[in-house]
């Protein structure tokens, strides 16, 4: 296994990346893992996602882990439609890499962050399967005008919103939620292959939200939810588990 660091160019920002490749000449399936949206300050310490891609290389596949705008070590502020942008920039960077191949660039997403990668597979067929751990069916509060403010001070707060003057229009800034919203693109992803995960136990996104995607899906589509298991999947093992089998089958 190889693991480079890089940095992804996007809207003029730099953003933050690790690429791990596994061993051998020939050409591998491809997967790019998409974080959620911060709940806390940046901790640089924290190599969760790290793991989580050395595990998904050591299976196969040349595995991409980056941060999005005003995340991590990356540059800019927190913005959905960006984001978007952010994730299209981290599949060229995938597609062009000598050691791909590209019939298989696959997306592993968890919480905001499978709500964007939702939406780029619906527009961007080079993605030929997609695992949404926790998904939101919409993003409730923060398309709401009115009760947004205690949400954006806490962006602030965390640092992942750095400009005094961002966003420019507050408004705009938050249609973007509501254009991004996976209840609208979900049944986009067919006939590329779906899998939604979710806890039972999920804290912040209740799982009627994964149940309201699985129903506007179209085959193939697979729902699994696990018992007990709360937000943050990527550290329960057994979501994990499915998620990497389940990729390994269709690549």
């Amino acid at each position: 296994m190889e693991a480079r660091s890089t940095c992804l160019q996007s809207d003029g920002l730099k953003l933050a990346a690790e690429v791990y490749i596994p061993a051998g000449n020939r050409p591998h399936p491809a997967l790019c893992i998409c974080h959620g949206i911060p709940a806390v300050a940046y901790n640089p310490e924290d190599r969760g996602y790290a793991i989580l891609a050395q595990k998904f290389c050591a299976g196969g596949f040349v595995t991409l882990i980056f941060n999005f705008r005003g995340a991590g070590k990356s540059e800019g502020n927190f913005d959905i439609p960006g984001w978007s942008k952010d994730l299209q920039v981290a599949l060229d960077f995938l597609y062009h890499l000598k050691e791909v191949d590209g019939n298989h660039i696959c997306l592993l997403g968890f919480s905001g962050g499978a709500a964007i990668s939702v939406y780029v597979a619906a527009h961007d067929y080079r993605v030929s399967s997609l695992v949404a751990c926790a998904c939101p069916a919409e993003f409730g509060v923060l398309s709401s005008k009115e009760k947004v403010m205690p949400s954006l001070q806490h962006f602030r707060d965390i640092g992942i919103i750095r400009d005094k003057d961002f966003p420019p229009s507050l408004q705009e800034w938050l249609k973007g939620f509501e254009t991004i919203s996976p209840i609208h693109w979900i049944d986009k992803i067919s006939p590329r292959p779906l899998l939604l995960l979710h806890g039972d136990g999920d804290e912040v996104v209740p799982v009627k939200h994964a149940r309201q995607l699985y129903q506007k899906a179209k085959d193939p589509k697979e729902l699994r939810i696990i018992p007990g298991a709360r937000h943050k999947l990527r550290l329960e093992e057994r979501a994990v588990s499915i998620a990497l089998d389940w990729l390994k089958a269709r690549c």
